[in-house]
């Protein structure tokens, strides 16, 4: 059956087997001047970025040989990251990039998982000084690893300067490997073909009008699948400038924005939060030349996207809802105003998508666990095939492990995810409606609803804000009452934080959040004050 898919997405053309680098390279022949890359105050032509790469990808031939082995690229938002990436994809070598802010175990962790042959990383003169922590990480794998340091288009390897032996070459099915984004648990190793990216790429350009004439802005992490598939990856399919934000700041991505004349991105939530409230005096409404703005990552509120319609009249923000794995869906341009506020839209051409009934059997509309199956999903966990064996069910459909309503238009309500179920008295309550009516609040911030220890009923709804003033429980369940929320949704428990922890896609990392607090409440109530943080049951 697997096989007769696949053969069905080549016979309706997603699957052609064409590289990302042939694309580009066609890109780079037709016009060799077209502007390809802004980061910061550097440009660089398609001949430019094609020149630069080639020199780096002789460096890295040189270093891990002809084999076909993995590449690790940790670098920020900047030149070097699309260099460095095109130079392993002419090198014949394939690319993993993880986000930059990854920490040191979870790298020891990825390097053991995928046995790369090279790390390119930052200089010692940035801030963070990565290269430490990469040679730390690095010191820890078993096998022999080159580690390189990216100085804008130049790449200078500390060692070994001979290839790695005893390696076995990475299978052609693997292209690029990116990694989860680890809201409970260290991340694993997606593994995607060419197919798989470049079906999401052209029918994400066919869905939006992209081309070469409409340039890409990336606030996101090229290091996250957002800023990787829908930035690095879709400019370089299509020969479109690609415009890089490499530290965010909502007033800089504006002018980015307006300068350059960008035409499409795709970002996280927080980032469409800080744009809608931001102070702009630009003679254009703010984004005027963005026509799309895909918003993931995080549930987006039905009241921001309510707030960009006044605030972003130019711009049409769509949830878009996806994983590393794959999938894809969003709102399109005939979608109504309830549809985008209450649904992440329908999924792309060739995308099937079924949710799981009581019984474990697929079906088309209703509720359950969301599974997919498409051109554009992922083909394994590297280094953990036993994992990718255990999510997939049918015949080839992977359990996305969310929770969602599907309806007879096809398009899809993401109603939580198995792991944040809060479990109140033997009950399944979803988080989100409670944290759509929260964030609706005009002092907050950001939201996550959590189950909170109780000994009688199991967990209870407990709201973690961040918001610009104190609050009150009192208040909160004022509100949520105003927006029509269900009594049994309403939060007993509020607690107020100066940030929530979020993952490089702007996923607020609930686990890391629970743990935290419950160890702090219990350290105060073992100090003697067993009532600090806790708010009351709001009569429940």
């Amino acid at each position: 059956m697997v096989d007769d898919v696949a053969e069905r997405y080549r016979l309706a053309g997603w699957w052609t087997g064409r590289r990302l680098v042939d694309r580009f390279e066609s890109h780079v022949t037709e016009g060799p001047d077209e502007l390809a890359l802004v980061s910061g105050g550097s440009t660089l032509s398609r001949s430019e970025l094609w020149h630069a790469a080639g020199e780096a990808a002789d460096e890295i031939r040189s270093v891990v040989g002809a084999s076909r082995r993995v590449v690790v690229i940790h670098l920020p938002n900047c030149t070097a990251w699309v260099v460095m990436f095109l130079a392993t994809l002419r090198a014949g070598h394939v690319p993993a990039t993880p986000p930059v802010s990854t920490p040191e175990a979870h790298l020891r962790h990825i390097f053991g998982l995928i046995q790369p042959a090279m790390v390119i990383c930052a200089g010692r003169n940035r801030r963070a000084s990565p290269d430490e922590v990469i040679r730390r990480a690095a010191a820890r794998v078993s096998t022999q690893l080159a580690v390189a340091v990216a100085d804008g288009t130049r790449l200078a390897v500390h060692g070994p300067v001979v290839p790695p032996a005893g390696t076995v070459d990475v299978p052609d099915t693997t292209a690029h490997l990116m990694f989860t984004s680890s809201t409970t648990g260290p991340p694993k190793a997606v593994s995607h073909s060419e197919d798989s990216l470049a079906a999401l790429n052209v029918q994400f350009a066919e869905r939006f009008g992209l081309d070469h004439h409409t340039p890409v802005f990336m606030p996101s992490p090229l290091g996250h699948s957002v800023g990787a598939i829908h930035g690095a990856r879709l400019s370089l399919l299509l020969g479109a400038p690609l415009i890089l934000q490499d530290e965010w700041d909502p007033l800089t991505a504006l002018e980015l924005v307006a300068r350059h004349r960008a035409d499409f991105t795709a970002a996280a939530t927080p980032f469409l939060l800080d744009l809608v409230n931001a102070r702009w005096s630009g003679c254009e409404p703010k984004l005027a030349s963005l026509r799309s703005f895909l918003c993931g990552g995080a549930q987006v509120p039905p009241a921001l996207i309510r707030r960009c319609r006044t605030e972003l009249p130019n711009t049409f923000v769509t949830p878009l809802w996806g994983m590393t794995e794959g999938g894809l869906t969003t709102c399109v341009t005939g979608s109504t105003e309830t549809q985008v506020e209450n649904t992440v839209g329908m999924g792309l051409p060739g995308l099937e998508l079924r949710t799981l009934d009581a019984d474990m059997g697929l079906q088309a509309s209703g509720a359950g666990e969301l599974v997919m199956r498409g051109p554009g999903v992922f083909n394994g966990y590297y280094g953990q095939p036993e994992l990718y064996v255990e999510l997939i069910i049918g015949d080839g459909f992977f359990r996305t492990g969310d929770l969602a309503r599907i309806d007879s238009d096809d398009y899809v309500s993401i109603t939580g995810r198995h792991k944040d179920l809060i479990i109140r008295g033997a009950v399944n309550i979803s988080p989100v409606e409670t944290e759509n009516a929260i964030a609706a609040h005009p002092d907050v911030v950001g939201v996550a609803v959590i189950g909170w220890p109780d000994e009688r009923l199991g967990e209870r709804i407990c709201a973690v804000v961040q918001a610009g003033v104190p609050l009150d429980l009192d208040d909160v369940v004022a509100f949520c009452a105003e927006q029509g929320l269900p009594r049994r949704d309403w939060p007993e428990r509020l607690m107020q934080v100066d940030q929530l922890p979020r993952t490089a896609a702007g996923k607020i990392r609930k686990q890391q959040l629970r743990d935290e607090l419950v160890s702090a409440s219990a350290v105060t109530a073992a100090a003697g004050d067993g009532s600090a943080g806790w708010d009351g049951d709001a009569g429940r």
